[in-house]
């Protein structure tokens, strides 16, 4: 079964604020390049994998990711 990380657990593994992490989830900011090495370590995708908009499949596997994490906030958050 997949892990599901908080966005305090994620900023925690990254040295980031759980601030930077909502913000990249929003779009208001994106990871530097050594941040995207970290996330891209962490969670076992290429960096390309992570950049690329035209990549469909990993477009619906990201969603789906962003989907789980959602739902892991609002239950967390309740």
């Amino acid at each position: 079964m997949e892990r599901v990380l908080s966005q305090e657990e994620l900023a925690e593994k990254l040295n980031v604020t759980r601030q930077t992490i909502s913000k990249w989830e929003l779009g208001q900011s994106k990871p530097d390049i050594e941040k995207l090495k970290e996330i891209s370590s962490l969670f076992k995708v290429s960096i390309e994998q992570l950049t690329d908009d035209n990549n469909t499949e990993t477009n619906k596997k990201i969603k789906e990711k962003e989907k789980l994490i959602k739902l892991f906030l609002q239950i967390i958050m309740v």
